[in-house]
């Protein structure tokens, strides 16, 4: 049997002899590069549908009903439904998230009548943010069938770090995150090389408590909470305390979230000679600050190894500090505590040694000059856009002098009690969110405890290029 075709009805658009072509059973229509139009009015059947629709520009804000062909952009501030059409064999429509809040603002597709979407009599409901679908309506048993459905539509991504978490400020082009308790820290977006695609850090664990004292001896002050930074190159060269040196550097933030830790202060106790309670540690991603370690006190109580060390009890004993950067890290997150000189226990040479602080040692009681250790000095940075001091050690206690060892002279220690011209529980507490060693606790030769002073907490900040 022979096929024909009658040409009288197609109306050449040229004298190219290949505008039908026949070979075999195939029967190809114009020549490459040609268009193929349907006349005014006509139609074509048997053809199928391609799959795509026409997409209509203009986002939708409120309900209404679909058309065959067509897909829409939905821009909701409140729940929309879309009303699809009589359903006929090849229909479709589609429908994509334009404000990406389908999951806050649910998106009702509903058939028309009775028909079914998916084989339900039952509305198809779109609850993923930037999600998009495809009905095909095929036939009364399946009726609009979802041929396509994406749940993670890419949208174009900032060269810079994009984040959430904690008190968030701006300085310049630079987005600073400030934890001072536990939080997290969110990345949406990890930037890339061109922007920013690290961070830079401080991380201050809480610093160790001073310790408590009872008549005739006194106690020494708390190290302070270990302290942690980068260089400060990645956002924006801003001014680093020297620990921000290599091989500390600057950290890549993958997208996800981070948990952050933020330390407590030790705990002065109230008992007779009772050792200062340690600081705990802060952290944030592979960065963990050890707390400071608690102070000694009476006889031959030694101080606590931490992040810095405790300074060791006076009293008349030679009682030892205890060690700094405690687990060790490089650069070192503090120093040791200072020692007690071994004495009659009279003054001046009966004070306690000073808590370790973050650049500088606790001083040693007994020195020259010096009837109680001060606190070794803690670190600088500028970081939150604003030149603060943090981790400084806590003073020694004295006996009945008239002054205790000073807090740390950069730094946020507290300062040792003096039973002298107070009472004997008036040492200082490490600053809050600074990290510093409490103030041990002034001996005296009467009845009554002197108890050492808290440490102060410790922080976390992060700091990125934004824009």
């Amino acid at each position: 049997m022979t096929s024909k075709i009658k040409v009288d009805n197609i109306n050449k658009v040229s004298d190219d002899s290949n505008i039908i072509k026949k070979c075999g059973t195939t029967i190809t229509l114009g020549a490459s590069g040609d268009s193929i139009a349907l006349a005014s009015g006509a139609s074509q059947t048997g053809f199928g549908r391609t799959g795509t629709v026409d997409w209509q520009t203009t986002p939708k804000t409120a309900t209404f009903t679909a058309v065959d062909g067509e897909g829409y952009f939905i821009n909701s501030g409140s729940a929309l439904t879309a009303n699809l059409p009589a359903g006929s064999p090849g229909a479709i429509v589609a429908f994509s998230d334009y404000a990406r809040n389908f999951a806050t603002y649910n998106f009702t597709v509903a058939a028309n009548g009775s028909e079914k979407i998916g084989g339900l009599a039952f509305d198809a409901i779109l609850n993923i943010n930037g999600q998009a679908a495809t009905f095909v309506y095929v036939d009364a048993t399946k009726g609009w069938v979802n041929v396509q459905n994406a749940e993670d539509t890419e949208t174009g991504l900032p060269p810079f770090v994009s984040a959430t978490g904690g008190t968030e400020t701006i300085s310049g082009d630079f987005k600073i995150h400030t934890f001072t308790g536990p939080g997290t820290f969110t990345v949406t977006n990890a930037g890339k090389a061109c922007g920013s695609n690290t961070v830079d850090y401080l991380v201050v664990a809480g610093g160790g408590a001073g310790g408590s004292a009872a008549p005739g001896n006194t106690a020494a002050g708390g190290g302070a909470g270990g302290y942690r930074e980068s260089p400060g190159a990645a956002s924006g060269c801003y001014s680093v305390s020297p620990l921000g040196a290599a091989p500390a550097a600057a950290l890549p933030v993958p997208v996800q979230a981070y948990s952050i830790t933020v330390g407590a202060g030790g705990t002065g106790s109230p008992s007779n000679c009772a050792v200062g309670g340690s600081g705990t540690v802060s952290t944030f991603s592979t960065i963990t600050s050890a707390g400071g370690g608690g102070a000694g006190s009476c006889g031959s109580r030694t101080g606590i190894d931490g992040g810095s060390g405790g300074g060791g009890s006076g009293g008349g004993f030679n009682s030892d500090k205890g060690t700094g950067n405690t687990p060790p890290v490089n650069p070192p997150q503090g120093q040791p505590g200072g020692k007690s000189n071994p004495n009659s226990g009279a003054p001046p040479d009966g004070g306690a040694g000073g808590g370790g602080g973050a650049t500088e040692a606790g001083v040693v009681a007994g020195s020259p000059g010096v009837t109680s250790g001060r606190g070794g000095a803690g670190a600088t940075t500028s970081i939150s856009a604003s030149p603060t001091a943090y981790a400084g050690g806590g003073g020694g206690g004295s006996y009945t002098v008239t002054t205790g060892g000073a807090g740390s002279p950069c730094g946020t220690g507290g300062a040792g009690g003096n039973p002298v011209v107070g009472p004997l529980s008036n040492s200082v507490a490490g600053t809050t969110n600074r990290g510093g060693g409490g103030g041990g606790a002034g001996g005296n030769p009467s009845a009554g405890t002197g108890i050492g002073a808290n440490g102060g907490s410790g922080i976390v900040i992060i700091r990125y290029k934004f824009q």
